[in-house]
């Protein structure tokens, strides 16, 4: 992403919002170890932006998503907010600077890889320290579902996001890139 935005880059950034916006209101899966966590493919437009766009364009449209999920489209409040900005930020910020120096379907595959484990192993600690604080859960419950429920769940949530972008990206990279 350059220093200034043009007014066309802008309108493809929003139009990445509205469709992560659409996606999580369309498709909520639930898992079946733990119903209070979703799947959603609604993070498939952030990184599909980040890519497109680079991490800074990446971690905007997160910030705005994570906002309209967590306190207009019936998220969970501030700590769904800390913890998508969390998880999808971190993803963004590894995936698009490991992408941004070569743009290649190799580097594109381990961008996606490394963005899988670093969101996973960041949920195990950010689930550690914070769901105990916002929840009231005890830090032992957390303990307990840290390993049979927390990472399967992000592994399945980030793995299946990243697998999709990596299967449409390339198809839809020219739109987004005409001037």
């Amino acid at each position: 992403m350059k220093n200034r935005l043009t007014t066309a880059q802008l309108a493809r950034l929003a139009m990445m919002v509205v469709l992560s916006c659409v996606l999580v209101l369309l498709i909520r899966i639930p898992f079946p170890p733990a119903p209070f966590l979703e799947y959603d493919p609604a993070d498939i437009p952030i990184y599909i932006t980040t890519f497109a766009f680079g991490p800074i364009a990446g971690l905007l449209v997160t910030l705005i998503v994570s906002v309209i999920q967590a306190f207009l489209l019936g998220g969970s409040g501030v700590y769904g907010f800390l913890m998508h900005m969390l998880a999808t930020g971190l993803f963004v910020l590894v995936a698009g600077c490991l992408y941004r120096r070569q743009k290649t379907k190799k580097e594109a595959v381990v961008a996606l890889i490394s963005g899988v484990i670093v969101t996973v192993l960041a949920m195990v600690v950010f689930n550690y320290f914070v769901t105990p604080a916002f929840m009231g859960v005890p830090t032992n419950v957390v303990v307990g579902m840290l390993i049979p429920v927390i990472v399967p769940f992000n592994i399945l949530k980030a793995g299946i996001n990243a697998g999709i972008t990596f299967l449409v990206y390339k198809r839809i990279s020219g739109f987004l890139h005409k001037s």
